[in-house]
C-alpha cells in the first residue's frame, strides 16, 4: 500500500511529504491537472477531482490519476468514478501509451511492458493496489473518502459519488538538480521551503506554476521535460518466468 508518512507520499486531500521530509498541502482546483514532478526525462502529472468547500473559499480535492511522461511513452494509473464503495471491485484504470493494461486479480502478477521491459506494473493485492517500477517506483492504492472522513472534515459529499482516489507513494532513482513540481521540487540539492512548517496545515500555493492544460501535457510554467530517450534504454531488465501477452503490449508474469 501507498506508505502516506514517508517522503514522496501524496495522500488524502492531498498532503505531500517532500523529498526533504516535509509536509505541505497543495490543493490545486478540482477537475483540473497539475504538474508534479517535472525533469528532463520524468514528467508526471495528477488530475485532480473535487468538491467546492464555500466556507473555506478553496475545493477539497483529490489526486484521481496520475500520467507518467518519460522518453516517448506515456503511463496512466486511475481511480474509476463509483457511488458506493465495494472493498471487492477493483475500482483501478491502467494503461500505457493508450492502449489499456489488464491484469489478473491476483496478488504479484506482474505486467512488462513489450517496448521497455524494464517498466513494470505489480499488483501489491489482489485489488485496488498496485506498485509501478522503471527509473522510478510508485505505489498507487485505490482508496474512497470514508466515513470517518467525513464526521472529521465535514467534506459534505453525497452518496451520488464516494470520490474514489489515489494515495500515492514515489521514489525516485536518478533526478537532476534542475527538477521541479509541487512534488519535484523538494527533490532539488538545498531546497529550502518557503512554506510557514510550523503551521497546522502548511499550504503552498502556485497554481499558476503548476497548472497543465491536460493530464498528459508536460507544458506547465515550470516543466523541464524533453523526453530524451537515452535512460530507459540503459535500465536493468529483471529475470522473470513470464507468460503470454496480454493488453497493453506487453506480458503478464507471476512471482
Amino acid at each position: 500500500m501507498a506508505e502516506c508518512d514517508r517522503p514522496g507520499a501524496v495522500c488524502q486531500d492531498p498532503r505531500f511529504i517532500g523529498g526533504d521530509g516535509t509536509t505541505l498541502y497543495f490543493h490545486g482546483k478540482k477537475d483540473q491537472d497539475f504538474c508534479l514532478v517535472s525533469d528532463s526525462n520524468l514528467h508526471i502529472n495528477g488530475h485532480f477531482i473535487g468538491k467546492r468547500n464555500e466556507n473555506m473559499k478553496r475545493d477539497f480535492t483529490w489526486v484521481q490519476s496520475i500520467a507518467i511522461l518519460f522518453d516517448k511513452h506515456q503511463l496512466f494509473l486511475g481511480a474509476l468514478k463509483t457511488s458506493t464503495w465495494d472493498d471487492s471491485i477493483d475500482r483501478l484504470s491502467l494503461s500505457f501509451d493508450g492502449e489499456p493494461v489488464t491484469l489478473p486479480k491476483t496478488e504479484g502478477v506482474k505486467w512488462q511492458s513489450a517496448y521497455v521491459p524494464a517498466v513494470s506494473i505489480t499488483r501489491a493485492s489482489d485489488i485496488n493496489n498496485v506498485i509501478v517500477e522503471g527509473n522510478f517506483k510508485i505505489t498507487a492504492k485505490v482508496v474512497p473518502i470514508t466515513e470517518e472522513d467525513l464526521r472529521i472534515h465535514n467534506y459534505g459529499i453525497t452518496n451520488e459519488d464516494c470520490f474514489a482516489h489515489l494515495d500515492l507513494g514515489f521514489k525516485f532513482y536518478s533526478l537532476s538538480n534542475e527538477v521541479s513540481g509541487v512534488l519535484g521540487q523538494t527533490y532539488k540539492p538545498g531546497y529550502v521551503s518557503r512554506l510557514n512548517i510550523g503551521a497546522k496545515m502548511p499550504i503552498m500555493g502556485g497554481d499558476r506554476d503548476f497548472h497543465t492544460l491536460s493530464l498528459f501535457s508536460p507544458d506547465c510554467a515550470v516543466a523541464r521535460f524533453t523526453g530524451n530517450n537515452e535512460s530507459s534504454e540503459s535500465w536493468e531488465m529483471p529475470a522473470l518466468s513470464c507468460g503470454s501477452g496480454i493488453d497493453g503490449r506487453g506480458v503478464v508474469c507471476k512471482r
